[in-house]
């Protein structure tokens, strides 16, 4: 089984490059964002709360986001594993997500694949985004980059986890869409 943690800052090309990744590999998305998305349009519980943090430009707290991962890892599937994007953000979720994977799994992380990119270039990727998607959060340049800035702030120390694990790897998130993806493939192929 490969299960894959896709790491990066809001606009770096996780969405683009995980959906590469599912085709070429028969992986499932366990997407934070779909699901938080899928929740607030539903206008569930877990739903309202996550919305009041995302307009606000700040992280989700840990157990809302935890609960919504596990009802989607119960969900039966036939792909080869998954693919984690915007989770895990913090050290305590990291350990969170390696025993979640353990009991519902019976696997581990394989590796994580961190997406590179200049902030500038991010700015400009999410506020083109905002003027199609309707997204809040993609539509004020100050609310990206507090995002942005977060991302960085919380998610440090989880790429030094990995590290510590030999998982971690970067790759560089600018250029030509299948040039990234290409180097995303080498790195998976060597966890086979």
């Amino acid at each position: 089984m490969i299960n894959i943690v896709l790491f990066g800052p809001p606009g770096s090309g996780k969405g683009t490059q995980a959906q590469n990744l599912i085709e070429k590999f028969n992986l499932k998305q366990i997407s934070t964002g779909d699901l938080f998305r899928f929740n607030m349009k539903n206008d569930t519980e877990l739903g309202k709360l996550a919305k009041y943090y995302i307009d606000k430009g700040e992280l989700v707290p840990d157990q809302v986001t935890i609960d919504m991962l596990v009802d989607e890892l119960k969900k039966p599937t036939d792909t080869n594993g998954f693919i984690f994007d915007g989770f895990p953000r913090t050290s305590y979720q990291t350990e969170v997500l390696d025993q979640i994977v353990k009991e519902q799994l019976n696997s581990e992380i394989s590796v994580c694949l961190s997406l590179i990119v200049e902030d500038e270039i991010l700015v400009q990727r999410l506020v083109k985004r905002g003027e199609t998607s309707g997204r809040v959060d993609d539509s004020e340049e100050s609310i990206i980059r507090h995002r942005i800035e977060e991302y960085y702030t919380k998610t440090a120390e989880v790429a030094e986890l990995y590290k510590q694990q030999g998982k971690y790897v970067e790759i560089n998130g600018v250029g030509e869409i299948s040039e990234i993806s290409e180097k995303l493939f080498a790195e998976v192929e060597k966890i086979k």
